[in-house]
């Protein structure tokens, strides 16, 4: 047997074949009847990174349209809605600095009235956990609990300034403060009570005097003390007596 017959050699040869439909022209050799896979490779790259760059696009509209969308809804000025948390009353107004901050997150988040309203709510809610319940604090005053409250609030209303009564008022919003007042009332009706006002009328200034005329007790027709008036007179009358004498 001959050489070449025992080992043959394989030809050289390559299968012709037509361009596939699914194969552009761009993309198809025509004398080697390949395709241009280089070619190929880098279209579908740039393609690929035109799409990302659309996707992206697409993306940063639609949080814009999204953004503008709220801004448009959110209303111009918010309303205080106070949320009702039981027994306790909280005073919130639109003059506390708190209020004013919330108001002004919202606005710069462009929150609805609802998102508003749900930050009041947990403030409110939150200031009432810290605060006494005034129906148990009425049951621990006994059965004229109410007859209590309304006894002190009325004596504080007559013989204390203002600023005191206010101060009072935040006191007496508990059965231990309600009791307090009712001391000081005891204290009051006491001839033997020792007070500054002893040592005025003992020998009263200019300034005592001027002091006196300024007191509520004097002046405000809607809380004058008939005593206190009288009291005063007569100081008055001593005073310039004796400068006279």
């Amino acid at each position: 047997m001959a050489e070449n017959e025992t080992n043959p050699q394989p030809e050289n040869t390559q299968e012709v074949t037509n361009k596939p439909d699914y194969i552009q022209d761009k993309f198809w050799n025509g004398d080697a009847n390949t395709v241009n896979v280089e070619s190929l490779a880098s279209s579908y790259n740039a393609l690929e990174k035109k799409f990302s760059q659309k996707v992206e696009d697409l993306s940063k509209t639609i949080r814009s349209d999204i953004e503008t969308e709220k801004a448009n809804s959110a209303p111009q000025e918010y309303k205080l809605n106070i949320p009702d948390v039981g027994p306790t009353k909280i005073d919130v107004d639109k003059d506390m600095e708190i209020v004013q901050w919330w108001e002004q997150t919202a606005k710069s988040n462009n929150f609805s009235q609802d998102q508003y309203d749900q930050g009041v709510k947990a403030f409110v809610e939150h200031a009432a956990k810290n605060l006494p319940n005034p129906e148990l604090e009425m049951q621990k005053l006994g059965d004229n609990g109410k007859a209590r409250v309304e006894a002190a609030d009325l004596w504080s209303k007559k013989h204390l300034s203002p600023e005191a009564y206010a101060a009072v008022q935040r006191v007496a919003t508990t059965a231990e403060g309600v009791k307090a007042v009712e001391e000081l009332m005891k204290l009051n009706q006491a001839t033997s009570m020792p007070t500054a006002q002893t040592a005025i009328e003992t020998s009263p200034s200019s300034d005592d005097l001027k002091s006196m005329l300024n007191d509520p007790r004097y002046y405000d027709s809607a809380r004058r003390d008939p005593a206190y008036v009288k009291r005063v007179t007569e100081l008055y009358e001593k005073t310039y007596k004796a400068k006279q004498g």
